[in-house]
């Protein structure tokens, strides 16, 4: 993590500091803050690096100002190795006495045990929250997660987990106590990967929180960092922008390289900052990816190989077409999670010029020549415009590839195996027509074989007839 100075005041990676001049109020800061203070359940879910933990340390002190108990579990801080559902609750309520200072006259561990016999983890969270929390405080109570997609992977499920939040939230209705508890869930999933049974009702409560990038009017205080060294220091902020796209992430990193690397009496041009993003972020990408951010990305996408033919194919489409109607598929979704595309009026396009240019076509149709078995076949193919059809496979080489492609999600644009398997069925339809005319020409032979024995007989027969009839000459 870089941290901000007071020569380049600009913070990349990490929460930022409550005191930070760098930091971005965008409508989130505004919907979030007024939907909490309103009681309302609240969801921050997006991809990784788009400042959601800078805007909960930011609304949380916010609320604590004003009176509310604002409650802190980071899941990440629990940890998933050797964790059974009994650590994982634990933690929990060790995570919301610490944040409301109960550890002075609560000595929950022992409470714990003792309902250790009584109740499962679920239950005794249920009661915690119940019979210490709401009594303790008469004020309104926000509970914070962060992190909430390290949920998904335990090797144990957590539907209860969501399911019991969902039930205090359905508890206002008939008793009022309860209206004085709001939950802030914050992570990189979706509101259907909280509850993975789907026999349960879904986890659909609460207000979405968009958080997209940095529009320029909300950017504004960024450019102060930049004015002691560059003239127009807005104009080159737009130029920024132009490149990040306003993700958070790497809109901080910029300012930060402008403000490191140009001198006051030079005046910043388009080029210029071409060319120190192409140096220091784009070029050699995967060595110079520190604080991590373009790794991260490709991790995701890398994380389910049978999905990740896919998710190539998707976003390949996107590159050559520009954007591509939204669907809300799960396919859609990952790619959106993974922070690579975004949606913009129902249409997915790529998040910015800088991801264009790393995760480029180039860098796509490699990966899928890595993911194919056939993959030398294949670009030869795609390469004759699908005109070469030496190229497509045949026989067990093409049973083969079917047989791989079943366990790989492969993109809707990758037409080479159905084009394989239609000359394979044009070439076995020609075979039985060849076979089917080599039957007839056989069997027009056997009838004509047949025919002329037929005839060969009658004329034997009736050669034998008329010896029969010759007179018998005596001695």
């Amino acid at each position: 993590m870089i941290g901000a100075t007071a020569n380049h005041p600009y913070w990349v990676g990490g929460s930022l500091p409550i005191e930070s001049n760098s930091y971005i109020t965008r409508q989130a800061d505004r919907d979030f803050y007024q939907g909490l203070k309103a009681g309302k359940f609240c969801c921050v879910l997006n991809s990784r690096q788009m400042g959601k933990s800078s805007l909960r340390v930011r609304v949380m002190k916010q609320l604590q100002a004003e009176g509310l108990i604002c409650a802190f579990v980071d899941l990440t801080g629990i940890g998933k190795e050797d964790v059974t559902p009994e650590k994982w609750y634990a933690g929990v309520i060790h995570s919301l006495v610490n944040s409301c200072q109960l550890s002075q006259h609560l000595n929950w561990r022992a409470w714990w045990k003792e309902q250790q016999a009584l109740l499962p983890p679920v239950q005794r969270l249920r009661l915690f929250i119940e019979e210490i929390l709401l009594v303790e405080f008469k004020e309104k109570i926000v509970i914070f997660v962060d992190e909430i997609d390290r949920v998904l992977s335990q090797n144990f499920s957590l539907d209860d987990f969501f399911a019991l939040i969902r039930f205090f939230y359905n508890q206002r209705a008939d008793h009022p106590e309860y209206r004085r508890l709001t939950f802030a869930l914050l992570g990189v999933a979706t509101p259907s990967d909280l509850i993975q049974d789907k026999t349960q009702t879904p986890f659909n409560v609460g207000q979405a929180i968009a958080l997209p990038g940095f529009q320029f009017h909300e950017a504004l205080p960024l450019a102060i960092g930049l004015q002691s060294r560059i003239d127009d220091s807005k104009h080159v902020l737009q130029e920024i922008l132009d490149w990040t796209g306003g993700q958070p992430f790497l809109t901080q990193k910029v300012c930060q390289l402008v403000a490191q690397h140009r001198s006051s009496d030079e005046r910043l041009k388009s080029e210029a900052i071409a060319s120190l993003i192409q140096t220091h972020i784009i070029e050699n990408w995967e060595a110079q990816d520190e604080p991590e951010h373009l790794r991260t990305i490709r991790d995701r996408l890398f994380r389910n190989e049978q999905q990740l033919g896919q998710l190539l194919g998707i976003y390949h489409h996107i590159l050559q077409h520009g954007d591509i109607e939204a669907d809300g598929s799960p396919e859609q979704t990952e790619l959106r999670l993974s922070g690579l595309v975004v949606q913009r009026q129902g249409r997915l396009s790529v998040s910015n010029r800088i991801y264009q240019q790393v995760f480029s076509q180039a860098w796509v149709q490699r990966q899928l020549e890595k993911l194919r078995p056939y993959s030398a076949a294949f670009t030869a193919w795609v390469t004759s415009a699908g005109q070469d059809e030496s190229r497509l496979l045949r026989g067990q080489a093409l049973q083969e590839a079917i047989q791989w492609s079943r366990y790989h999600n492969l993109s809707s644009s990758d037409y080479f195996l159905a084009a394989s398997q239609a000359l394979e069925t044009r070439d076995v339809q020609r075979a039985l027509v060849v076979q089917a005319e080599e039957s007839q020409i056989l069997a027009d032979v056997n009838q004509t074989l047949e025919t002329t024995h037929h005839k060969a007989e009658a004329k034997l027969s009736k050669l034998s007839e008329q010896s029969t009839l010759v007179p018998m000459v005596g001695f």
